[in-house]
């Protein structure tokens, strides 16, 4: 393992210009409370996306705490409404789950990063990103945080990894978002305009084929082998039981949640 160099400051310039289109409207801080309370609160546009150096208050799914060492990670939150109507909406965290996942792969000539349902990305069956998809009146807030230079004494979790602890590779952040923004904007025009993704979640999925646990909101808890994923985003059980929101543990893995 090399030794962790100091990461680059994320930069405009450097992403904008690795951009291939005006799809994207990046803004980069230094500091913020949220990223997902920011672009809740400034009446955003489709494509409007903040990324910060780092968070203190940032969030995770069903309001958990974010922490990530300032310049460790890339944070960032972005604001899509389709411009046509889309019929699953609940899907979007899967897909961008599956494009962050495939880029990861392709940046890093790999194919051992993983999506686990409904919202984490995993190597090795370790978490290395997590999301967030919070539905407004018009439209989806989505936030996005992956450990990119984390070292292990920094990792919040026992169970959390780095792109830098799990591959030795020191990824420079501003090329990895714009890598990132490119691929997704590329599945968000392709889901709206009517193409089936799931397929693409199906090939990336670390859940599907696995025994699990799903401990549900009202506190009871349910377990099966995870068979599919259909395009409202639900997870399918060999039981025939579907499930739209819970926490999953890969009890194969001894993943805990």
């Amino acid at each position: 393992m090399s030794q962790r160099v100091k990461p680059e400051l994320l930069n405009v310039s450097a992403i904008v210009g690795a951009l291939q289109s005006s799809y994207w409207r990046v803004s980069v801080v230094d500091e913020i409370d949220s990223t997902q309370n920011y672009l809740r609160t400034s009446n955003p546009k489709s494509g409007d996306l903040i990324t910060a150096e780092y968070q203190s208050a940032g969030r995770g799914r069903l309001d958990r705490k974010f922490d990530a060492e300032k310049s460790s990670a890339l944070l960032f939150s972005f604001y899509f409404e389709p411009q046509n109507k889309v019929k699953c909406l609940g899907f979007l965290t899967l897909l961008v789950g599956a494009s962050v996942t495939a880029t990861l792969n392709e940046i890093t000539n790999t194919d051992n990063f993983k999506c686990k349902w409904p919202n984490d990305v995993l190597f090795n069956q370790e978490k290395v990103a997590g999301l967030l998809a919070e539905k407004t009146s018009s439209g989806v807030i989505v936030g996005i945080g992956i450990n990119v230079s984390t070292t292990k004494a920094a990792l919040p979790v026992a169970h959390a990894t780095s792109i830098f602890l799990a591959t030795d590779l020191q990824l420079d952040r501003n090329q990895l978002l714009a890598k990132i923004l490119n691929n997704l904007e590329r599945d968000l025009l392709e889901w709206q305009s009517g193409k089936d993704l799931t397929s693409k979640y199906r090939a990336l999925s670390a859940t599907i084929g696995s025994q699990v646990r799903i401990a549900l909101p009202d506190g009871s808890s349910i377990e099966g082998v995870a068979v599919d994923i259909d395009e409202t985003g639900s997870l399918h059980l060999e039981n025939g039981q579907l499930v739209t929101v819970g926490d999953v543990i890969h009890l194969d893995s001894k993943l805990s949640q």
